[in-house]
């Protein structure tokens, strides 16, 4: 228990909580957006996958991590793109195609890596990027050596460029969502679509704008995955972090504030588990550690709204009676 206590209250702990949460933070911006636009957006993990995959390809190819960086974002927002346009223009069912697309993903990427990998040093890998050469993106301290000679503040401020990134897109969303005419135009779609539609809103411009820019931080936060976290790509490399990322939108009462607090706090389970593996600890009882504090958050999370369900139902109740 004193080896668990002394790694929770360390600079070491702490850094890896903030790098950990970075592609959590990312996808959740997205998931939250898209929510409030009334077009839940679960394809975030197969999005994360495909723009982790285009990312580390294409700077394999063009030996630059901000390009690669690029094509990444920018192939995740066409896959959303696709989701939007299979649900709004075809009519489709919005999480039977975001499962699809998922799936897709999985096995997309999987022979696209085999594909370029058979093509560039003859021997096909169905399991990864690691016999290429992919660009990675900077820390911090690649651009202020300093910070490496400055002890435990320089550990805690030496984070990925993506990480400084994902904290302030926390507060540009929250600007977007809550002061810009664009963003109150979005959730008033979210909330209400017809009488949206009535005061001139146009409702599907709105839901693609609010699936792309899904698309957008989902694959912002694919590409810290194999390009700023490791500079390679893996099979199924999202490992259901776009998932979580979903559960921190509710957990953070679908708020950019308490989302990005709800993505930390399933950051620093994560963070943990890694911590706890290095101190011998059974590697079963380690790894459920982020997945076993989703589960518990999301039943915390249930148990709330239904007592607050409850108690608006019982104000209304005598509410009723004080009338009659």
């Amino acid at each position: 228990m004193e080896q668990v206590i002394s790694v929770i209250f360390s600079a070491t702990f702490l850094a890896a909580v903030l790098r950990v949460a970075t592609p959590l933070i990312l996808p959740a911006l997205g998931g939250l957006i898209s929510e409030l636009g009334g077009v839940g957006n679960i394809a975030l993990e197969g999005i994360m996958l495909t723009g982790a995959c285009a990312g580390v390809l294409v700077s394999v190819f063009v030996q630059s991590a901000w390009v690669g960086m690029i094509a990444g974002v920018l192939v995740a927002m066409a896959l959303a793109g696709l989701l939007a346009f299979f649900h709004l223009n075809l009519k489709s069912d919005l999480i039977l195609t975001a499962v699809a697309l998922n799936i897709l993903a999985s096995g997309g990427t999987t022979f696209v890596v085999y594909l370029v990998t058979q093509a560039l040093t003859g021997n096909g890998d169905k399991g990864g990027t690691t016999g290429l050469v992919s660009g990675k993106l900077p820390f911090l301290a690649d651009w202020w050596p300093a910070l490496k000679s400055m002890g435990t503040l320089g550990e805690v401020l030496n984070q990925h460029v993506l990480t400084y990134a994902a904290l302030l897109l926390s507060v540009v969303v929250t600007v977007f969502l809550y002061r810009t005419r664009l963003g109150i135009h979005l959730r008033a779609v979210g909330e209400n679509p017809d009488a949206a539609r009535s005061v001139g809103i146009n409702v599907r411009a709105m839901q693609y704008l609010a699936l792309l820019l899904s698309g957008f931080f989902a694959g912002l936060g694919g590409v810290f995955l194999s390009m700023g976290y490791v500079n390679f790509f893996a099979r199924d490399f999202t490992s259901g972090r776009g998932f979580i990322a979903l559960a921190a939108v509710y957990l953070g009462a679908k708020n950019p504030i308490g989302t990005l607090i709800a993505a930390l706090a399933f950051g620093a389970a994560d963070a943990l588990s890694i911590q706890l593996g290095n101190l011998r600890y059974p590697t079963q009882l380690v790894q459920m550690i982020p997945y076993a504090a989703t589960i518990v958050a999301l039943v915390v999370y249930a148990l709330v709204q239904r007592q607050r369900v409850s108690a608006r139902q019982r104000k209304f109740m005598q509410q009723n009676r004080q009338a009659a």
